[in-house]
């Protein structure tokens, strides 16, 4: 019988917990190897190993839910494991095949089912798979040993408002990433580049840093480390660009705004069309929708107030709660996004 754990759930940070075990699986001779269970939280690396000089590593970002009626889903973790293969081409590493990682997830979760939540505590279960180059190298070249390792941690909300609008500051002396570099993979360097531009919106009492594109700054690029939408005149606008992270979440909210009768544009949008928007928010695996209330361009002395009375709009929260209820299994799934793992 796995023992009870005193976990003040309601008020779980978004942060690191240690639970009972991780996956992994090795990548030899050019050839991924059998799923093996851990209940180490460390990895031993040859320091010369590639991930640590030449940033070859990629990872991903889930969750599993307990439910109302029991079960624990996972959401969309197909369309995670397509991620990391897309970031696998990009970088050199070799590819895990779907079925592997999603063998790999449901295990993970089953594993540590004592750490998923309780339904309406407001956490769930984040699920961390990354992947790395091990073998030693000094040259600039790829690896050819990697591991592939999921751990998982209970989680509280991203932001601490929860569903709530947050303010957003225009970082134009910062880019994440260039049009034809790695933003469109999931790799950590990404995540380095956006840490000095975070730090300062939250010095000036921000939620997160708002980038503008790294060729022009003309266009609307992210919200930090997540996808940025708009809404008007019944239509769902996000960007499209080279430099942006595809967003499972963004991708599963375009279809349910399809879904609720609206059009759904991806093309660029100009800063200045911010004022146009009745509605807008970020949007990723960690806080599924951020409505965001405010964006502000200092240097341009410019303010965009987008949440006139400070809430969230309308579409911006049935979306969230229709995407909310069929992650928790209380609507339908009519596009068969989600795996119950028991």
């Amino acid at each position: 019988m796995a023992k009870e754990l005193d976990l003040d759930w309601a008020n779980l940070k978004f942060g690191y917990l240690p639970t009972d075990y991780n996956v992994r699986c090795y990548f030899r001779d050019g050839k991924w190897g059998e799923i093996e269970v851990s209940s180490s939280d460390t990895i031993n690396m040859h320091m010369a190993a590639t991930c640590l000089h030449y940033g070859q590593e990629a990872f991903e970002g889930l969750k599993a839910y307990r439910c109302k009626d029991g079960h624990i889903r996972v959401f969309r973790p197909e369309e995670n494991a397509a991620r990391l293969q897309s970031t696998c081409r990009g970088i050199l590493m070799p590819e895990l095949p779907t079925e592997k990682f999603v063998e790999m997830v449901k295990k993970v979760v089953l594993l540590n089912e004592r750490f998923v939540p309780p339904y309406e505590s407001g956490a769930t279960l984040y699920v961390r798979p990354l992947l790395i180059g091990t073998s030693a190298q000094v040259g600039v070249h790829p690896a050819t040993e990697y591991l592939f390792i999921i751990f998982v941690t209970p989680v509280g909300p991203y932001f601490k408002g929860g569903f709530a609008t947050n303010n957003y500051v225009i970082a134009r002396d910062h880019d994440r990433s260039a049009p034809l570099g790695t933003g469109i993979y999931k790799v950590g360097g990404n995540y380095a580049a956006s840490l000095q531009a975070n730090k300062w919106a939250h010095d000036q009492g921000y939620a997160c840093e708002f980038y503008l594109d790294a060729k022009e700054k003309k266009y609307i690029d992210e919200c930090g480390a997540a996808n940025f939408f708009g809404i008007k005149n019944n239509t769902y606008v996000t960007p499209l660009s080279t430099s942006i992270l595809p967003s499972i979440t963004n991708k599963s909210l375009m279809q349910l705004a399809e879904d609720l009768g609206m059009k759904v544009e991806r093309r660029q949008i100009p800063e200045e069309e911010l004022e146009t928007f009745e509605e807008a928010g970020a949007c990723g695996t960690a806080a599924v929708i951020s409505p965001i209330g405010e964006i502000d361009d200092p240097v341009m002395n410019k303010k965009y107030v987008i949440a006139k009375d400070g809430k969230p709009g309308p579409i911006s929260e049935k979306l969230y709660k229709k995407l909310k209820a069929i992650q928790y299994g209380e609507e339908p799934d009519t596009h068969n996004w989600i795996t119950i793992v028991k």
